[in-house]
């Protein structure tokens, strides 16, 4: 596998969970490529099934989808109230979600970005906001209601706080519907937040849940209504996760799926990109020509070295597992 394997380095346009270039590599298999792009703060055991999601598709073992088109939502970083209403304007997205809770930000920080979103969507585009687990309960408790009102109505709350238990506490004291998406995609047991009535909605991350099938199984058996997000792929990733939000029964909210564009290029000749607030069910994105001929996209010697090395670790990792 590892002579199969091209590395790349994107710049993002803005600094987006604490990174400003994404790193990663693609894989070529059978049916086609796929894309093995896990952060760097995650460990060994906890990157394994995102490369069982690379070589999924690889396989071109996917199901057959069930719609033609896949609502997605436009992702507003910490950034300022201006950028943010930029953002959303130019989308042409019904839904936003806006980050929040950025380190050395402020609530007020926070509201200002929330109350420029609203502006751009109007009164009928749907807003959510993602805290990444960074409240403690009683921050959240207060600040969603602030947010709530700034924002003339949130869609739901993503990631409120950190563990399944401060979700389930503050899921019983708040009106807004809450999300869960650490608490399904880097627990040990997904199913404690069903099985903590902790969330209304599941976040569905089909890399770190280890692939399209598996993350149907998982839809099936958690009984929660389920939004499909991005881990920050590039086209050739996302296309895996277009391809579970295709196959998932049933829809009812615009997924975290247009991301993409927080690239300054893509690995493919023809990104995936949101057209009308929606994205098209294809097939696999297209062979990453361009990073096989532009440098540009292509990781440093030392990078790529690193990549080989995690790559070699996971696999090892596998074979203890036996």
């Amino acid at each position: 596998m590892t002579d199969q394997v091209h590395v790349f380095s994107l710049p993002m346009t803005t600094r987006f969970r604490g990174i400003t270039e994404r790193e990663g590599l693609v894989l070529q298999g059978a049916g086609g490529w796929g894309e093995w792009s896990p952060f760097l703060d995650y460990d060994t055991p906890e990157i394994e099934p995102w490369l069982r999601c690379a070589e999924e598709a690889a396989a071109g073992d996917w199901p057959a989808p069930v719609r033609e088109s896949v609502p997605v939502n436009a992702t507003v970083p910490a950034v300022g109230p201006e950028r943010a209403h930029e953002i959303v304007t130019r989308s042409g997205c019904a839904t936003a979600k806006v980050k929040v809770a950025d380190p050395g930000q402020s609530l007020a920080d926070d509201i200002a970005r929330v109350e420029a979103v609203r502006d751009a969507l109007g009164p009928t585009g749907h807003l959510r906001i993602d805290v990444n687990g960074l409240w403690s309960v009683d921050e959240a408790l207060a600040s969603i209601k602030v947010l709530d009102r700034a924002g003339g109505g949130l869609e739901y709350v993503e990631q409120p706080c950190l563990t399944v238990e401060e979700l389930a506490d503050v899921r019983r004291k708040v009106d807004v519907p809450i999300a869960a998406d650490e608490s399904i995609r880097r627990a040990a047991d997904p199913y404690r937040v069903r099985d903590l009535e902790a969330a209304d909605v599941a976040v569905l991350k089909v890399q770190p849940l280890g692939g399209v099938r598996a993350c149907l199984r998982i839809a099936e058996d958690i009984g929660l209504p389920c939004v499909v997000s991005s881990a920050l792929e590039t086209s050739v990733g996302m296309a895996a996760g277009i391809a579970l939000a295709a196959a998932l029964p049933e829809l009812p909210y615009a997924c975290g799926l247009g991301t993409v564009s927080m690239f300054t290029a893509d690995i493919t000749a023809t990104p995936l990109l949101p057209d009308g607030g929606a994205l098209p069910v294809l097939p696999a994105s297209p062979a990453p020509e361009r990073l096989l001929v532009d440098p540009a996209l292509q990781a440093d010697p030392g990078r790529t070295d690193f990549w080989r090395r995690r790559l070699a670790e996971v696999l090892a990792y596998r074979e203890t597992l036996r």
